[in-house]
């Protein structure tokens, strides 16, 4: 279990609101680092170089639209990269930009995981066509790669299709320039940020739950190709830094959608 922890979070999680629970977000505020910065940009890392086929997926057809994400990444967390083809992360490391593999550089830029949603022409629904997910929260990229929204949250309960006809009209509406957000929360036995889990596998709970998951989630508009970037920055506290008004396990299960 590789164990990399924050001690706190940069919004109310007691704050419970109706699913989807979105809220509007400044574009500057799209993006963030905290202080587990190196040690999960390590792992990040090293998951893209030892399980590559497990956390990065993408259709060639939206390679344009993960280059638009790649640029648009580099211009707010690299503001000074120009036009040079390698840039220094704060924790020292030298990263080369390859534009022929947009989403591994992607990866290993930003603490952010990103999935890449797109509506086909004449499609009711977004489907994911291409993602870099290096901390799966018991889901697995491999099972939702190429599904739309519905299809890719069918093993969330509360996610049904009232639910699911209000979040497509998000994807829908979120416009250029004006993203979107929101958090989710779950208990977990341990603190490993990659824990990936297939659809069939059940949720075991072998013993107390002491640490607390939760991901700002957000969604930006990509001007040139119109895909919509879905952001995911996760947090991991032990129990004793979260806030006492979070309710703790025992209590009613939180939906991790």
């Amino acid at each position: 279990m590789t164990v990399i922890l924050q001690k706190s979070l940069p919004y109310d999680v007691s704050q419970h609101r109706r699913l989807p629970g979105i809220q509007p977000l400044k574009m500057e505020d799209w993006l963030l680092r905290d202080e587990a910065f190196a040690g999960q940009m390590a792992y990040r890392d090293r998951l893209l170089a030892e399980k590559r086929d497990k956390v990065l997926a993408l259709d060639a057809a939206a390679r344009p639209a993960a280059l638009e994400l790649l640029d648009m990444v580099l211009a707010a967390a690299y503001p000074d990269a120009g036009a040079g083809d390698r840039v220094t992360r704060p924790d020292g490391i030298e990263v080369r930009l390859d534009r022929d593999d947009p989403l591994a550089t992607l990866g290993r830029l930003v603490q952010e995981d990103f999935c890449i949603l797109e509506k086909p022409e004449g499609a009711g629904e977004h489907v994911l066509t291409g993602a870099v997910l290096c901390f799966p929260a018991s889901w697995t990229l491999a099972e939702k790669f190429m599904h739309p929204l519905l299809r890719i949250h069918r093993t969330v309960a509360p996610y049904d299709d009232n639910v699911g006809a209000r979040v497509q009209r998000l994807f829908d509406g979120v416009q250029v320039g004006r993203p979107l957000w929101r958090f989710n929360q779950i208990w977990y036995m341990d603190a490993d940020l990659h824990a990936p889990r297939l659809e069939a596998d059940k949720r075991w709970l072998k013993g107390p739950e002491p640490y607390f998951r939760s991901e700002r989630q957000t969604m930006v508009r990509l001007p040139e190709t119109r895909a919509v970037a879905f952001g995911i920055h996760t947090y991991v506290l032990e129990a004793a830094d979260v806030p006492d008004a979070v309710e703790r396990p025992g209590g009613a299960a939180v939906a991790a959608i």
